[in-house]
């Protein structure tokens, strides 16, 4: 992929290259492609296989026709990754935009493949003031920003593994539940494989649950005893042949959720890799409580192409941290903004959620949201609204976050210490 450092330019000629223009609806298997002229006539159309020779065959047709700009629907992947090698400009048109902009030719709203290139096409042809190529981030926050995907996904899985182990255990086990501060932590799922019945937890005593924690390296807080009373005060679970024949599922659970904690834990060890070999490091991993993860999220997201945020409005605007106004006459709302870059949004809101725990101005930001009435998801946004102001300026700039620069915080501090 191309480096953002190699694309200048962040808007369209006023004219397309040689006044022709194109389109490619992106499926799974193949790829329709139309190409129009100045006047939004239909000058070519094709389709295309998802092979090498396809995006090949897809190439040659553009240069054929000397189209120089092509609108699509995804920012990445192979066929963007194609065009941009061959020196396309690639300008990116939403899927609701397209289903938008399909009332324009017609009020059916139909969805085909052909029609959507050609509107993607003639989109790129009459709307080129309002539309920008797209900047592609370097490889290295490519394959950061991938790796961080990855491993939020496996995380998804494990705790929706980990609700699945827990509604299973409530009517087998229930005094495994809460047992442990959480259900798939190493402790639990160690107590599981070992104790997987009823009728073997009820062999366990006080001093035996004690020397068998030991035996684990058990660093917990709570007294075995305490533990011991947990289990006789709960629910008794299944008993005898249906106890036995209940243990499979647990089993089955257990190394499920083993499997995921090992590969989250891999995939952190190389997302802190990458992220110490990334060159912005310094300006996330300064931010308060962004740790590793989080400041790779952010990196990642955001990405290291400045062309591709000009102002800080542009970035709070696609991570979903500005609110979104219409009006209409005398009436005039302000609501939650869907469209947006959802990965975007909650890598910002995760990180500014937890800022404030170590951070006085965003506290007193949060604080201040929720006493005029906002609820926490709501105060949150406008916390991180804050601080993409904040974040943009030093990556911008690539300086690290320095709370003696930071005025409104040194304003707080004084504003506390006096009070």
């Amino acid at each position: 992929m191309k480096s953002a450092s190699n694309t200048a330019n962040s808007t369209l000629p006023e004219y397309a290259p040689n006044d022709v223009t194109a389109g490619n609806d992106w499926a799974r298997d193949d790829h329709a492609a139309c190409i129009v002229d100045g006047r939004g006539r239909k000058v070519a159309t094709t389709v295309v296989e998802h092979t090498s020779s396809g995006l090949r065959d897809l190439v040659a047709v553009l240069g054929r026709h000397g189209v120089g700009e092509v609108a699509i629907e995804r920012p990445d992947g192979p066929v963007v990754e194609t065009l941009l090698a061959a020196g396309i400009t690639v300008v990116v048109i939403s899927p609701n935009q397209v289903k938008n902009l399909r009332g324009r030719y017609g009020s059916t709203g139909n969805k085909d493949d052909r029609f959507d290139a050609y509107v993607l096409a003639d989109t790129l042809r009459t709307d080129r003031a309002r539309l920008r190529p797209l900047v592609p981030d370097t490889e290295t926050t490519v394959a950061l920003r991938r790796t961080c995907r990855a491993r939020k996904d496996l995380v998804a899985h494990r705790v929706a593994v980990a609700n699945q182990l827990r509604a299973h255990l409530r009517n087998v086990l229930p005094c495994v539940v809460g047992l442990f501060a959480t259900i798939d932590s190493p402790i639990a799922l160690t107590f599981l494989a070992r104790f997987d019945t009823q009728d073997k937890i009820d062999r366990l005593t006080v001093k035996r649950l004690a020397d068998w924690l030991a035996k684990q390296g058990y660093s917990g807080k709570v007294d075995p005893a305490i533990l011991h009373q947990h289990i006789l005060d709960a629910p008794r679970g299944a008993t005898g042949a249906h106890g036995t024949s209940q243990t499979p599922i647990t089993a089955g659970y257990v190394a499920l959720l083993r499997t995921l904690l090992a590969q989250i834990r891999q995939l952190g060890t190389q997302i802190d890799a990458q992220l110490g070999a990334h060159a912005d490091a310094h300006i996330f991993t300064s931010l308060p409580r962004s740790g590793r993860i989080r400041a790779a999220r952010l990196l990642a997201e955001i990405g290291d192409c400045r062309a591709k945020f000009p102002t800080p409005e542009s970035l709070t605007c696609l991570a979903g941290a500005a609110p979104s106004t219409r009006q209409s006459g005398r009436l005039r709302t302000v609501g939650f903004r869907w469209a947006c870059d959802k990965q975007l949004r909650d890598a910002v809101v995760d990180f500014a959620g937890d800022s404030r725990r170590a951070n006085p101005w965003a506290a007193d930001l949060y604080d201040r949201a929720r006493a005029r009435g906002h609820n926490h998801a709501h105060a949150v946004r406008i916390l991180a609204r804050a601080w993409l102001h904040v974040i943009w300026h030093c990556w911008q700039d690539s300086i690290a976050y320095n709370p003696e620069a930071h005025h409104t915080l040194q304003r707080v501090l004084t504003q506390n210490r006096a009070a």
